[in-house]
């Protein structure tokens, strides 16, 4: 008898652990959405290797081995880098392809993009990213 209770005690506790288990699983896998209405699309330019700040040069440099997401403020400029990481070879660039306002956020979303097929390449490491150059907000920043 006592053994038939004891089975009966392991079947019910794992019964319920699966239960819960899964429960618990399936809040990892719920998303937000994250309401991201535009109000503006700011000005800004692209900044030459040799125009940035050299502080935050320094940075890029420390960082520039993986990819990276960085900003830096200075006199009422916000500066926005986004680097991709040592690639191996040459002809790779970084893409602004959007940067927008958001009521809270500024979001910045960029592409890496590969040599051409027909272009000629050298077995270098690089490591590709962008700077660009906007007025401060003092609005946090979403890299994308």
């Amino acid at each position: 008898m006592q053994v038939r209770i004891r089975h009966q005690t392991y079947g019910i506790l794992i019964f319920f652990g699966l239960i819960f288990g899964g429960m618990w699983m399936l809040t990892g896998c719920i998303s937000t959405v994250r309401e991201t209405k535009r109000i503006g699309e700011p000005e800004f330019e692209i900044v030459e290797k040799d125009a940035v700040p050299e502080e935050f040069a320094r940075v890029i440099r420390e960082e520039r081995e993986k990819p990276f997401c960085l900003t830096y403020a200075d006199q009422g400029e916000l500066y926005l880098a986004r680097g991709y990481g040592r690639q191996d070879k040459t002809g790779y660039s970084v893409e602004v392809s959007e940067l927008y306002e958001t009521e809270n956020a500024v979001v910045f979303h960029t592409r890496l993009m590969g040599p051409e097929k027909s272009e000629k390449t050298k077995e270098i490491a690089t490591y590709p990213y962008v700077v660009v150059r906007m007025k401060d907000g003092k609005k946090s920043v979403e890299f994308d």
